[in-house]
């Protein structure tokens, strides 16, 4: 049979697949469920349990976490080089108690406090189903290799922390996520964290507050500075551009207490490493200036500790790489219009082109992604699994 001839396009059972893998819950770190729900179904389908394996990525990840990537090997009926097919488990928290239900060609969430999770188990049912098909209907294909990824939600972690020898040196690698089907993301920002500790005095706010060095004081003037020179939000600097964001600031106990110490997170992204950098030393120069500003009646001032570490490397890959042009024949095959884009997100396909596996990232036909109005469009998750299937059977 050939991909063409194939008939799980019209009989629901792809329909089927994506609302099951939608009703079970799974957040970063939180991914063992859905997993063995994907394991359930790839020994219905007469996997072998040798094929099927996870690796460690969850005792590698700062975050922990309940089991590592699954991954999956088949072996080839025809040659050909290897092939990746992957997409990540793991929802946002705000997809806990989600309940799938169709709408005319939408489906949503039947309780509109919580987001769908069409990102990513629209991924997961895509590659999935490709699995599912050729096992199936005998479809030939030459050797491939299925990952599921955990904690993309929190960093790419799982991606990041990946055993590359377990994946079989694949030479053509395809990631399902957000969007469009017929968009194929060949590049994505980079991202570092930084951690940043306002240590400062303490005295009463009330009785001596002259005695104190308020870490609040220090971090409100840092953050004026950076805001006043361009350095906080969308970040244009002559031809160099990147974002940044400080997404927490935590401390303080009571209101009659000068506050003495303050923790803050924050992340810079620039497709342009060397930018980001300058972006992280104008955040520490702010902060230490204005450490150094403020003083107590004696004469004393606060401290910052300051941190960084990358959460990914950006990346971009050409249009004659085998994958892209792969990608974008598989997509013009069932007839709609191929595109490029590079985005200023992360992706797992971040951590796999740095592992040495150029990857293209695809869509699924999910909008609205992290918020309580998320929907999964069928036609367009259909068409993912025509170019998925496409792909896996070259």
């Amino acid at each position: 049979m050939t991909v063409d001839d194939h008939p799980a396009f019209i009989d629901g059972e792809a329909v089927k697949l994506v609302m099951d893998l939608l009703s079970v819950h799974g957040r970063s770190g939180e991914e063992r469920e859905i997993a063995d729900l994907v394991v359930k179904y790839l020994s219905k389908a007469g996997v072998p349990a040798k094929f099927i394996t996870h690796d460690q990525a969850h005792r590698k990840s700062r975050r922990g976490g309940q089991i590592g990537n699954l991954i999956v090997k088949l072996p080839e009926t025809m040659r050909g080089p290897r092939r990746l097919l992957m997409a990540h488990l793991d929802t946002v928290p705000l997809c806990v108690g989600a309940q799938p239900i169709i709408r005319g060609d939408e489906i949503f969430s039947r309780d509109s406090s919580t987001a769908l999770g069409g990102d990513n188990r629209a991924g997961c049912a895509v590659i999935l189903n490709a699995l599912l098909s050729i096992l199936r209907d005998g479809v030939p294909h030459p050797p491939l290799t299925f990952v599921w990824m955990v904690q993309e939600e929190v960093g790419l972690l799982g991606a990041r922390h990946v055993t590359p020898s377990k994946l079989g040196k694949p030479q053509l690698c395809f990631n399902w996520d957000g969007g469009p089907p017929n968009v194929a993301v060949i590049g994505a920002t980079g991202d570092d964290h930084l951690d940043i500790e306002i240590e400062g005095l303490a005295s009463h706010a009330g009785a001596h507050p002259e005695d104190g060095v308020s870490a609040t004081v220090i971090t409100g003037l840092a953050i004026a500075d950076l805001q006043k020179n361009g350095w906080h939000g969308k970040i244009v600097k002559g031809k160099q551009q990147g974002t940044s964001n400080i997404g927490s600031i935590r401390g303080g106990d009571a209101t009659n207490v000068v506050t003495d110490r303050l923790a803050i997170t924050a992340e810079v992204r620039s497709h342009q490493p060397a930018f980001r950098k300058q972006i992280i030393k104008a955040y520490e120069k702010a902060f230490r200036l204005a450490a150094k500003s403020v003083k107590n009646a004696q004469g004393q001032t606060g401290r910052i500790r300051f941190s960084t570490y990358d959460k990914y490397e950006s990346f971009r890959l050409s249009p004659k790489e085998p994958s892209v042009r792969a990608a974008m024949e598989a997509i013009e095959s069932i007839g709609l219009p191929a595109m490029t884009r590079v985005i200023d997100g992360g992706l797992d396909a971040n951590w796999m082109t740095a592992h040495g596996f150029p990857t293209v990232t695809l869509g699924c036909g999910q909008a609205g992604i992290h918020t309580v109005n998320e929907s999964l469009n069928i036609p367009d998750y259909l068409n993912a699994c025509r170019i998925a299937l496409r792909l896996a059977t070259a």
